[in-house]
């Protein structure tokens, strides 16, 4: 099976595609601060965990799943605080906010099983 086959790496890069079209629409002031941040974070999660999925075994996948879990927590901080500084309508970061939640619950998940 490939990485491309995997629910959570498809999830991941859902979330990254909506963090990209959502920064679309914040201030052009912002394309090297928030937008930026929020981007790379948001394709760190997909990326490390295509990157572990490729690993010699699971103790090593299961390291790049927490990094993943890790660039999560780092986009939902940004969210947040993009959202107290009203960057967009609240809505839009909201709905984001929620697709951030679930990556996070789906690594946590995926990491409990992998480490049984």
């Amino acid at each position: 099976m490939s990485y491309k086959e995997q629910f959570i790496w498809k999830k991941a890069v859902d979330l990254s595609v909506r963090c990209y079209k959502l920064t679309a629409y914040f201030p052009k002031s912002e394309t090297y601060g928030m937008t930026s941040q929020i981007r790379r974070s948001s394709v760190s999660i997909a990326s490390n965990i295509a990157e572990g999925y490729g690993r010699q075994n699971k103790k090593e996948y299961i390291r790049f799943l927490r990094i993943a879990l890790g660039s999560a927590r780092e986009l939902d901080t940004q969210l947040i605080i993009s959202l107290r500084v009203e960057l967009t309508k609240s809505n839009y970061i909201e709905s984001v906010l929620k697709d951030s939640d679930e990556i996070q619950r789906l690594l946590v998940t995926t990491i409990n099983k992998l480490s049984d």
